[in-house]
């Protein structure tokens, strides 16, 4: 049963284009939704609606609906 006395947060998803495409995702930070993808916080490199955002703070920078990113992901190998 729901408390009345606590406020309800309902998550929307927000509508994302990411590498060019259309991503749907329930993420509210940069750092989040690169798990949500699949990889790691600290191997990627992130361009946020044309703005690099440094890796320090991927834990820190919001997501809004519409945001543009390019996720590029290190692969190591020889």
């Amino acid at each position: 049963m729901t408390d009345p006395n606590v406020a309800q947060v309902m998550t929307q998803p927000l509508y994302l284009t990411i590498n060019g495409d259309s991503h749907k995702s329930i993420a509210t930070t940069i750092a989040g939704l690169v798990r949500e993808i699949g990889l790691a916080p600290e191997k990627v490199a992130v361009e946020h609606n044309g703005v690099i955002a440094p890796r320090s703070t991927l834990h820190d920078v919001a997501l809004s609906d519409g945001d543009v990113l390019e996720i590029v992901h290190f692969v190591g190998g020889g």
